[in-house]
């Protein structure tokens, strides 16, 4: 594989960070593995980056500074640091541009020159943020491909987890349309990267050049670790990772699992923290389950990988979750994932490494969530099998490098080097990346 030159856009890329910071950079990196690729970033993640001392054939860095100072006033006046808000991502828009504007200002010579074989723009994530670059390249020199793009997730009905979220801003996603390159940057990128079901659906009018790498990813050597021992007739050790907001409906996790530990099957340890945590000890109260509930809090990246392996069941209803990045973990540590069927997990999770629960309503999930859990406790044969399965899978689809390999040939189609790749939206990809390869190609090959 001839390594190609790219020019990458990821404005605020940092691996010291969580979330979609820590996700760019780490898909960056990657990628500068394989290929000769450029960074090109904003000013305040200057340090972190070049600190971590990835393989970057150089680190482009894009000044800004009244900009920068005007967006961190607005960051901490006047959003408090809520990066949850949608409305952040609107305050987000016109500095965006100013980036890519300042970059193109900066870059423009070289591009034309033949620096570079094609533009990658990993950040902005959210698809209401769009590109002067898909503009300003739309006659060449060299193509534009941006994504994986995420977000514009509805709020699910029937669950009072999200009944008292004030969703009102995203009843206005819709206006970003009718800004400034929106419609162009879709419509000259050589290639859309969707990191969703949601987001495949959103621009399935442009399916021709479409493709589907989902947001989040793992460590290699994270998927080469060693579960820990189970004893003969031990309790199933089940586990929740996430922040106790009410979105992570962990209040429904509680419910799904009493009718386990109350039967003495199950022990449920919860690492995380937030503002829902005292109503959710007493939730437990209530229930009956406060013994074989341990509650402990935030810890250490390093901790949640050996309790991970450490369980045998990831507990995670969630209504809410984009990226599902704990799922990725929990697969590569061998933890069975149980999800709701719906954002991240519910298109990461496919049925011979876990289970996907319909969010029909609240009693009923809750239910079937409970008979699911009884199945693994019950069935340790068939928890071990998927175990097993979870793990291959993570190695084989979900790492970072898998995730620039599969970029890789997004990148090489575009530029005439490489057949159109075979990545699929979510819901096929489900059935065709199984153990059992050829009888589910075959199936997809016979839908498409």
């Amino acid at each position: 594989m001839s390594r190609l030159r790219i020019l990458l856009l990821a404005p605020n890329c940092d691996p010291t960070e969580v979330s979609i910071p820590f996700v760019t950079y780490s898909h960056a990196a990657a990628l500068a593995e394989l290929h000769d690729v450029s960074l090109v970033i904003g000013a305040a993640v200057e340090k972190p980056v070049r600190s971590a001392g990835a393989n970057f054939r150089s680190i482009e860095v894009v000044q800004m500074p009244t900009l920068q100072r005007i967006f961190d006033w607005g960051l901490r006046r006047v959003f408090k640091y809520n990066y949850a808000t949608q409305a952040l991502t609107a305050f987000r828009y016109p500095f965006a541009l100013a980036f890519e504007w300042y970059a193109w200002r900066q870059l423009r010579r070289r591009i034309s020159d033949g620096d570079f074989d094609v533009v990658l723009r990993l950040i902005p994530m959210s698809p209401v943020l769009p590109s002067p670059f898909a503009f300003f390249l739309r006659k060449g020199p060299i193509p534009f491909v941006l994504g994986p793009l995420n977000g514009g997730l509805p709020y699910v009905q029937n669950f009072s987890q999200t009944k008292n979220i004030k969703h009102w801003f995203s009843n206005l996603r819709w206006v970003y349309r009718f800004l400034p390159f929106a419609r162009s940057t879709y419509r000259h990128a050589a290639a859309i990267i969707a990191a969703s079901s949601q987001v495949c659906a959103e621009f399935a009018r442009y399916h021709d050049k479409l493709f589907f790498i989902p947001e989040p990813g793992v460590s290699a050597s994270l998927c080469s670790g060693e579960r820990s021992e189970r004893k003969p007739g031990a309790k199933t050790e089940l586990i929740f990772v996430g922040g106790f907001i009410p979105c992570k409906a962990c209040d429904l996790a509680l419910r799904a699992v009493a009718p386990l530990l109350r039967s003495g099957l199950a022990r449920f340890t919860l690492l995380g923290d937030g503002p829902e945590r005292n109503s959710l000890e007493q939730l437990t109260k209530s229930l009956g389950i406060e013994k074989d509930v341990s509650f402990r809090g935030w810890v250490s990246h390093d901790e949640v990988f050996r309790s991970l392996r450490s369980a045998d069941v990831m507990v995670f209803p969630s209504v809410r979750d984009n990226g599902a990045g704990a799922i990725f973990e929990a697969l590569s540590c061998g933890a069975v994932p149980v999800v709701a069927d719906f954002g991240g997990p519910g298109d990461i999770v496919y049925p011979d490494v876990g289970y996907k629960v319909p969010l029909t309503n609240e009693d009923d999930f809750v239910e079937e969530m409970t008979r699911v859990l009884t199945e693994l406790a019950t069935d340790r044969d068939h928890l071990e099998c998927l175990q097993k399965q979870a793990m291959t899978y993570a190695r084989e689809r979900l790492t970072w490098d898998a995730k620039a390999r599969d970029t890789t040939k997004v990148l090489n189609w575009v530029l005439g080097r490489g057949p159109k790749p075979d990545l699929l939206p979510p819901k096929v990809l489900a059935a065709a990346v199984g153990l059992s390869r050829e009888s589910a190609a075959s199936k997809v090959g016979s839908s498409v």
